[in-house]
C-alpha cells in the first residue's frame, strides 16, 4: 500500500478551487504508473489523497479506518482481475453510504454498472478509463459525485440505454426527450443540455418535466429525480432483458 501524503504537492499546481476543506479521497488501482498519476492529479487540483491501495483488500481496510469523502476504484483488480474492485464499491456503498463512489473501467461493463447504480442512485459514477486523459472532466466529475450528484460516461450511458431500448418506459419518450434524457445520466444541467442540443432552457425544462410524467416520478422533496428518471429506465430495461 503505497502512502500518497509522502508525496510533495507543487504549491504551482494546486488550483484555485479548493477555498474550503479539502475532500479527502482514497484510490483503488493496480497499475502503479496510473495509481501515482491519479495521485498527483488529484493533489494538483486540491484533494486530500488519504491513501492510494493496489487491491480491493487493502482499499476496503483503508476506506473502513479513514472514511474519506470519496474513493476511486478501478473494476478489475488482483487476484482474478475481473469485479473485485466492483464487488469492493458495492461493499462501500452498502457499508458507508455517506462515502461517495466512482468506479474506472477499461470497458463498459453493463452488468456491473447497472449493479452499482441500481439502488441508491446518488454519489455515484462511473467512467471509462479514457476520460481520465480529460483531466478538466475528470475532476469535474469527481466534485460533481462528492457532491451527491451522478457522473456516468457517455459510453456507458448509451450502452445501458440501447439494452432499454425496447421497454415501455422508453418507448414513451420522443427522440428529443431520449437526448435529454441521455444528457441528465451525463450530469448536465439544463443549460448544459440546452447548449449541446442547440434548444433554449426553457424547451429543455418542457423535455424535463414531461419526462418525469411519462416515467410517473411526481414532484418530491428528497428524490433526486433526474437521477431517478434514468434509473427507472434502465431498471425496466434490466427487468426484461
Amino acid at each position: 500500500m503505497s502512502t500518497p501524503t509522502d508525496h510533495a504537492t507543487d504549491p504551482e499546481t494546486t488550483t484555485a478551487a479548493e477555498t474550503g476543506p479539502r475532500l479527502r479521497v482514497i484510490l483503488a488501482e493496480d497499475s502503479v504508473l496510473l495509481r501515482e498519476g491519479l495521485v498527483r492529479l488529484l493533489q494538483a487540483a486540491g484533494f486530500e489523497v488519504v491513501d492510494a491501495c493496489p487491491d480491493a483488500e487493502t482499499f476496503l481496510t483503508s476506506v473502513r479506518e479513514h472514511r474519506p469523502d470519496l474513493v476511486v476504484v478501478d473494476v478489475r483488480m488482483p487476484p482474478t482481475f475481473t469485479a473485485e474492485g466492483l464487488q469492493a464499491a458495492l461493499v462501500v456503498r452498502a457499508e458507508l453510504p455517506e462515502v461517495a463512489v466512482l468506479v474506472l473501467s477499461q470497458y463498459v461493463e453493463e452488468t456491473y454498472a447497472t449493479e452499482l447504480l441500481a439502488g441508491r442512485p446518488r454519489g455515484v459514477g462511473y467512467l471509462l478509463k479514457d476520460r481520465v486523459a480529460d483531466t478538466g472532466e475528470f475532476i469535474d466529475a469527481l466534485r460533481t459525485v462528492a457532491a451527491g450528484g451522478t457522473a456516468l460516461d457517455p459510453e456507458v450511458v448509451s450502452q445501458l440505454m440501447s439494452r432499454a431500448r425496447h421497454t415501455d418506459p422508453l418507448s414513451r419518450l420522443t427522440p428529443r426527450e431520449q437526448d435529454v434524457l441521455r444528457l441528465m445520466a451525463q450530469g448536465r444541467t439544463n443549460s448544459a443540455i440546452s447548449r449541446e442540443l442547440f434548444i433554449g432552457e426553457g424547451a429543455v425544462e418542457k423535455n424535463v418535466s414531461s419526462i418525469f410524467s411519462k416515467l410517473d416520478l411526481p414532484p418530491t422533496e428528497d428524490d433526486h429525480r433526474r437521477v431517478l428518471a434514468v434509473m427507472k429506465w434502465l431498471d425496466h430495461g434490466n427487468d426484461e432483458s
